[in-house]
């Protein structure tokens, strides 16, 4: 028979519960006796039942194995307050050397600005001089290359507009009608043979032989 998964909470009922807490605290006994036996392991186990009733184990001498469980706890607190002093000298040592360079930064700053010149020597002013140059150049070959770079952008675009004005051209002459090969001849023809629109309009009175003209 398939033992079921026991779910891990308080038992409700009373009787069962006293049964299972006796059982289990057999086993649980059985397990540290063979624990310090098989691992030469000092071992020290302290039970509480619901009622209160102490049952104990312990390998050597329960007194002996509380008071060095108290000295490893003293001395793990111990080191750990040390550490944690160490922790606490480091963090400070941090935080002033960033107070430091925060401090530095800032009072470069004002001497890029122009403020706080007063007590600047000529190599200090030299030095500033040769940053802002170098700043200066560093910002004019940037402007440079975005500029170049718009440039760019607007002559590609300007490719695609002529080529889709080039496409809309093709587009709309494939849309008119065109006139056949012997319309076109006729026309010509016509045109060809019409007397000129310009006519001359000149009176002339008298006899045939003798007119004058006015």
């Amino acid at each position: 028979m398939v033992r079921g998964k026991t779910q891990m909470r308080r038992i409700e009922n009373a009787t069962s519960r006293q049964v299972t807490f006796s059982k289990r605290r057999s086993g649980l006994l059985k397990k540290a006796f063979e624990l310090s036996i098989l691992c030469d392991a000092e071992v020290a186990l302290i039970i509480f039942s619901p009622r209160g009733k102490l049952y104990e184990f312990a390998s050597s001498s329960m007194q002996t194995s509380i008071e060095r469980y108290e000295k490893h706890t003293k001395d793990n607190q111990a080191n750990n307050k040390s550490v944690a002093g160490e922790q606490n000298v480091q963090l400070k040592h941090e935080a002033t050397s960033m107070m430091k360079q925060i401090e530095h930064l800032e009072v470069s700053k004002r001497k890029l600005l122009g403020e706080s010149l007063g007590l600047c020597s000529i190599d200090e002013l030299q030095e500033i001089e040769q940053q802002l140059e170098k700043s200066v150049n560093s910002i004019r070959a940037r402007k440079a290359q975005v500029f170049k770079e718009q440039i760019e952008q607007l002559r590609e675009k300007e490719r695609v507009l002529t080529a889709e004005n080039q496409r809309l051209n093709e587009k709309c002459e494939a849309m008119q009608p065109r006139q056949p090969v012997s319309e076109q001849r006729e026309n010509l023809a016509c045109t060809e043979s019409s007397p000129s629109s310009d006519v001359e309009t000149e009176l002339f009175i008298g006899l045939p032989e003798r007119r004058s003209k006015h």
